[in-house]
């Protein structure tokens, strides 16, 4: 009787309390014991594959700490090159043949990593290198475990994706899978910003793929994304008339109140029953406070579920604004679309069974979620490529100072992942 048999027939022989309390401390175990204990309709899992995702868990962490500590906002381009250089590293050592792409206008350079294998199925997975956070706050506030919970600056979004895409191809290599045609592992350094500099890249790469995976985050009641919101910027501009606040505030036209009511009135073009919001976010009318401001701008976030809602939004926007508070204002605004919706499609929910399935080999469920982010799974779906998203390690608190990993996430996430692999390269 082998150790892990052992531990199974042991942990099997102890009241369901103690059970539970054994089965926590089994680590690598603990998922095979799930199994049996409460999925025994499910198939076995892959035990090479489990056995090499447990093994991985301790060197991933380490890995994940160190591009943690690294500032790698969007226009970070130090920082974006030492992560990337990391990347690259670590896939050259596994053979991989890399390609670099200038990122332009943002800074960094895009990566795509090709491994070549004995089968046919051609697969993508995406991740990226930046993060929102501004320059310092790696040196601020570094990477740190507390209570079963990683934490840094981008830890999830998306350091841990980028890590969890590495380990899951270690994986492969580990137990010798080499039954795809190509694995195609592509790494975005402007995504945060609506990958301007690397969608027709995205674009490119994904028409030449069967099929796609997203490393997103996985959500925090361990789910993936199936359906993701378009994004877009709202630019309104106003100019008005410079004068004296004190002396002769009339003879001014102040561009500041006038940007209020516009961005009060403009926010109500969102529409709830579509699934669309419109917020505000960035106001600026700069100037010393005795003088009535001649110019101000503001910024919305516009989410939408299709990409119709995006003409309908600036439409309307185009014919409220023409509603002035201060007569003989100059008001502009416009659309700048960013990424597009990702809708669920069958496709996706193909992928969303095989991944159910996988999961479910190791005791564990996954929900299957919609998000209000955009990311650049939707640039794949945009050009009819099948993809699901949020592959990640779990986390929460995204795009906050308290953002964070699951640690107990890595070993079944990192499983998930390289078992995706293996079945769609066998899935004709």
């Amino acid at each position: 009787m082998t150790t892990r048999t052992r531990l199974i027939a042991s942990t099997f022989s102890l009241p369901t309390h103690s059970r539970r309390l054994a089965r926590s401390a089994c680590h690598g175990a603990v998922l095979a014991c799930a199994l049996l204990a409460g999925n025994a309709m499910a198939q076995k899992p892959h035990q090479g594959a489990l056995d090499a995702a447990t093994q991985s868990k301790d060197e991933a962490l380490k890995m994940l700490e160190r591009m943690v500590n690294i500032d790698s906002g969007s226009a970070s381009t130090e920082g974006l090159d030492k992560v990337r250089e990391m990347a690259v590293d670590e896939l050259r050592k596994l053979g991989a043949r890399i390609e670099t792409f200038p990122a332009d206008p943002h800074p960094g350079t895009n990566v795509v990593a090709t491994l070549t294998g004995q089968g046919k199925k051609k697969i993508l997975i995406l991740a990226h290198m930046d993060t929102v956070f501004k320059e310092g706050t790696a040196a601020a506030k570094p990477f740190y475990i507390k209570d079963g919970r990683a934490y840094g600056p981008g830890v999830m979004d998306d350091k841990g994706g980028v890590v969890a895409g590495l380990y899951a191809l270690k994986i492969l290599q580990q137990i010798g899978f080499k039954d795809y045609g190509q694995i195609t592992f592509l790494l975005d350094t402007n995504e945060e910003v609506g990958s301007v500099g690397t969608s027709a890249l995205i674009e490119r790469i994904a028409k030449q793929h069967d099929v796609a995976l997203n490393l997103e985050p996985g959500r925090p009641a361990d789910g993936l994304v199936v359906e993701r919101k378009g994004s877009a910027t709202a630019l309104l501009e106003v100019k008005g008339v410079a004068a004296h606040a004190g002396v002769a505030p009339e003879a001014g036209r102040n561009a500041a109140m006038e940007l209020a009511h516009q961005v009060l009135q403009l926010s109500k073009t969102g529409d709830a029953a579509k699934k669309t919001t419109v917020n505000f976010t960035v106001l600026t009318a700069n100037g010393p406070t005795n003088v009535i401001p001649a110019a101000a701008s503001a910024k919305a976030d516009v989410r939408v579920a299709t990409p119709e809602e995006f003409d309908r939004v600036e439409k309307d926007m185009v014919r409220i604004a023409q509603n002035k508070l201060i007569p003989e204002t100059e008001v502009r605004v416009r659309l700048s679309r960013g990424l597009p919706p990702m809708p669920r499609l069958p496709s996706s929910d193909k992928l969303v069974k095989m991944a159910e399935g996988i999961y479910a080999e190791i005791g564990k469920k996954l929900t299957i979620e919609s998000s209000g982010g955009a990311a650049d799974a939707s640039l794949v779906a945009g050009v009819g490529i099948p993809v699901l998203d949020g592959f990640g390690i779990v986390g929460g608190g995204i795009h906050t100072p308290e953002e964070y990993a699951e640690v107990e996430s890595v070993v079944p996430r990192l499983y998930l992942l390289s078992r995706m692999l293996m079945d769609l390269s066998a899935n004709n």
